[in-house]
């Protein structure tokens, strides 16, 4: 006797798929599991250095510290098992530090990117090379990191600095044209002290809409009907949530640096024109000498290329390569493809410079 076919309900379906749906909306994923230990603080940034798994004798000599934006959480770069930059470097030998900037209070209002690489940056940089033992190490900057480690690379380019990595770098400012956040910081339309008078420091939120807003469609509509699609797919849920996870957890942006990324790169280019002024001294890209690999990502509506290709021929290092990667401003090293072109092409370039 034939089974009866099983009839399901259209609206019992729907609200199934609608309960799904709110659940993976509200559900916050585990994130920054990789093991790691506090090892420096000063006010809310903190180094953590990564627990290694590979035996020492089989490790690179050099270290390296990873610098993130100011105004974002580190932990994109170890979002989640088994598909972490972090987790895939350690698992590589690399002796690996993260600073954590942490979220700056209305006491911080007025840090600059001269506190940044001239106060922080040097003390993270001493503790490393005390625990790891070394004089030498590398440091990956991605975007405003890149900025900072730019910068921090052009004013002490004596300090033991081997290996330089700049992820979707913002660094030229010239094309006026290509600079889609141009559009939200014209001083014809944004005043930087109204704003910065209104609140101290910028808030998370606002940068995040203007970064959003500038692909209005995607960020608002596109991005929630491919989770709608794919409700019952627990893996996409599980890489979504991680994701969502990290960019709902914004932190507000020091108004100094905020203040200095508009005026003095934005609107004036004056780090590439060689005007930049950090502390008294200006930042010659010229003195730059660490080896340099320049990471950009092809469809980078946030940093577009143009940003960040001229860097390589203003600084004097003597190795230099640019390595273009499909894909995104996040997409690039938390993309579905990031494990089968970024990271390999990092491992690979600064696995040679590390010996």
């Amino acid at each position: 006797m034939a089974e009866a076919a099983v009839v399901t309900d259209p609206f019992t379906d729907l609200v199934g798929k609608l309960t799904a749906f709110n659940k993976a909306l509200t559900t916050r994923s585990s994130i920054a599991q990789t093991p790691k230990e506090l090892v420096w603080t000063l006010n809310k940034a903190k180094l953590y250095h990564y627990v290694p798994v590979v035996p020492k004798e089989q490790r690179h000599p050099v270290p390296l510290l990873l610098v993130f934006a100011l105004m974002n959480r580190p932990y994109i770069l170890d979002l989640r098992p088994g598909h972490s930059f972090v987790e895939f470097m350690v698992n590589r030998g690399y002796d690996l530090y993260l600073l954590d900037w942490g979220a700056p209070g209305p006491e911080d209002k007025n840090l600059k990117f001269d506190d940044y690489t001239l106060e922080y940056m040097p003390r993270v940089i001493r503790k490393l090379k005390a625990i790891a033992g070394v004089e030498e190490f590398s440091m990956l900057g991605w975007c405003i990191g890149a900025i900072l480690t730019t910068i921090y690379a052009a004013l002490r380019p004596d300090d033991g600095l081997r290996n330089l990595i700049l992820l979707t770098a913002p660094l030229d400012f010239s094309d006026k044209q290509a600079l889609t956040f141009a559009r939200w910081t014209d001083e014809r339309y944004f005043d930087v002290d109204k704003v910065l008078g209104a609140f101290g420091n910028m808030p998370g939120e606002m940068i995040d809409y203007g970064a959003k807003a500038l692909k209005p469609v995607e960020n608002y509509i596109v991005n929630y009907l491919k989770l709608w699609d794919n409700i019952e797919n627990p893996s996409v849920i599980e890489a979504w949530q991680a994701m969502n996870t990290w960019v709902t957890d914004n932190i507000p942006l020091a108004g100094g640096v905020f203040r200095q990324l508009i005026v003095d790169l934005y609107r004036n280019d004056r780090l590439m024109r060689g005007e930049m002024m950090i502390r008294g001294e200006r930042v010659d890209l010229s003195r730059l000498r660490a080896n340099l690999l320049t990471v950009i990502a092809e469809g980078d509506h946030i940093t577009p290329p143009c940003q960040s290709k001229a860097i390589l021929s203003k600084v004097g290092s003597e190795d230099k390569e640019l390595f273009s990667v499909p894909g995104g401003h996040i997409g690039i090293m938390a993309g579905s493809g990031a494990n089968k072109r970024t990271w390999p092409k990092i491992d690979t370039w600064l696995g040679r410079r590390s010996r």
